[in-house]
């Protein structure tokens, strides 16, 4: 799908369906932060506008998805707690170059990249293996727009730095994810 090393057992899909007010929540909270990535990225981008339209459209859509979850934990009379440390994400990020400007800007989007591919590839999972009707339509349309945005930070970072050399960070990313990632799949949260 992503070229992902390493794909997500479907047995997580049960622990996840084992405690849905918990990856509700823990979702919810992945949406906002990825909201919260994409304005970060405007910050270092002002000059570039078409791309800094694109990123508030991600940062528009990564609310509504917000508050789509928002609104299912509520219908579900769930209660919405408190934003959770995200290990996996935390160690993605260690991965992010701190050399030129440009090295950096590219790592970014390819983080962001990364975490839009596992996501996604997650809610495929979450769709394909989980018995709730609601949450399977739901999650197939999340899927769609996670590739999209996937897609869309890929080729920003190509657009940013040297497409050849976006292409082999990006392979040492996915090695890197593939690596890390193994620990993970075993909680009720999106990427745990």
């Amino acid at each position: 799908m992503f070229k992902l090393k390493l794909p997500t057992d479907p047995r997580w899909a049960n622990i996840a369906e084992g405690n849905i007010e918990e990856i509700l929540t823990d979702h919810a909270w992945c949406e906002q932060k990825a909201a919260t990535n994409a304005i970060g990225l405007i910050t270092m981008l002002p000059e570039y506008t078409e791309i800094v339209t694109e990123l508030l459209a991600i940062a528009q859509e990564e609310l509504d998805h917000f508050n789509q979850v928002h609104e299912i934990i509520k219908k579900r009379g769930y209660t919405f707690g408190r934003a959770r440390k995200d290990d996996y994400v935390n160690l993605l990020a260690k991965f992010i170059v701190q050399g030129s400007r440009e090295d950096l800007i590219v790592d970014k989007m390819l983080f962001a990249a990364m975490i839009e591919a596992r996501s996604c590839e997650r809610f495929k999972v979450l769709t394909e293996n989980i018995k709730d009707e609601e949450l399977k339509v739901f999650y197939k349309e999340l899927m769609i727009s996670e590739a999209n945005h996937y897609t869309t930070f890929i080729g920003f970072a190509r657009q940013l730095g040297n497409p050849e050399k976006v292409n082999a960070r990006w392979e040492e990313w996915l090695e890197y994810e593939a690596g890390i990632i193994q620990s993970f799949g075993n909680k009720e949260t999106i990427h745990g």
